[in-house]
């Protein structure tokens, strides 16, 4: 061989090893998940796992980063973010959807859904599927899986058995009408506040209580702070996974499907792990120590129901016929 065509080999060779090292590296796209809930929940795996499934699904072409625990913020500042498309997929409640269009945040109030069975039935449901759109036709933002979240509980330093234990309660809720009216109308005074700051008030005695399901009381360690956890199963509660509108109009329709089919069965997942842990959770927290009451709901639903029937409330009186509707 001579020189001249040895030379043309070497550099062909090198440009060809360079390119093939390098051209996954430029197309690849990253993809930035927030959420405000810890890393050892099924939440954050569920999105780990979506993570993977579809770098795998678009030959690489797509990396998916998850950053947990209000790493790129809280839950307002994730909303923000989700419609400015600077962060490209979040969970959220619906009780936040419901700042942006109302109805779809009526899951999110006491005792409008029965237990985890009713919450599956509307999560399957045409009325689910209308008031998402609607939702998607005010924000842009597409609504790609709903999440089990849990039943959610009062926690306190002292048994919540009636109505009347409520009166004059501190009690910590998540920023939202849906999660103040329980408090409201059992006379104790909601406080809202940051997820990440709801430890250490319960700690300092800067509230009395707060309310969220088994598993988030275990992952958050508020049974550290709390010696009763009351079983009042006011609100079947709900993560919705939101993908950015910027970030669909980039993916393109082939691409989301394929993120949409993922996310739906990484939220199954996750909310088998939720209904499991709740399963168990009663008597891990008795084995710590934790005093858990039974609550018979019935006076604590007898309680909102007036309030539930308000035309104020932010649905029509036939959304709520529908929902209660759905076996």
């Amino acid at each position: 061989m001579t020189l001249g065509k040895h030379l043309k080999v070497t550099v062909a060779a090198a440009l060809g090893a360079i390119l093939s090292v390098s051209a996954p590296a430029w197309a690849q796209e990253v993809l930035k998940w927030g959420h405000v809930y810890e890393a050892s929940t099924p939440y954050h795996e569920a999105a780990l796992r979506t993570a993977e499934a579809f770098e795998k699904a678009t030959d690489g072409r797509y990396k998916i980063e998850v950053f947990p625990a209000s790493q790129l913020g809280k839950e307002a500042a994730l909303n923000e973010a989700l419609t400015l498309g600077t962060i490209d997929i979040i969970y959220t409640g619906v009780a936040f959807m419901g700042q942006s269009y109302p109805p779809i945040s009526i899951s999110d109030f006491p005792f409008t859904l029965r237990d985890y069975n009713h919450w599956k039935a509307y999560s399957q449901s045409d009325l689910f599927t209308e008031l998402a759109a609607a939702y998607t036709g005010v924000t842009g933002n597409h609504v790609s899986a709903l999440t089990y979240y849990g039943a959610r509980h009062v926690t306190s330093n002292k048994p919540i058995l009636k109505p009347d234990d409520m009166k004059g309660l501190k009690i910590r809720t998540p920023n939202a009408p849906a999660y103040q009216l329980f408090p409201e109308v059992t006379g104790a005074n909601p406080t809202p506040m940051a997820f990440s700051e709801v430890y250490l008030a319960l700690q300092q005695g800067v509230v009395d209580a707060q309310e969220n399901p088994l598993p988030t009381i275990q992952f958050k360690k508020f049974y550290e702070v709390q010696s009763n956890i009351n079983l009042t199963g006011h609100i079947t509660n709900s993560l919705v996974t939101l993908i950015s509108p910027v970030t669909k109009a980039k993916l393109g329709d082939e691409d989301i499907t394929k993120l949409d089919e993922i996310l739906a069965e990484s939220a199954e997942w996750a909310s088998n792990a939720i209904v499991k842990s709740e399963n168990e959770l009663v008597a891990w927290f008795r084995d710590k120590g934790i005093t858990v009451n039974e609550v018979d709901r019935g006076p604590f639903i007898d309680a909102v129901a007036p309030a539930l029937a308000d035309p104020g409330m932010p649905w029509a009186p036939v959304v709520f016929e529908r929902l209660q509707a759905i076996q």
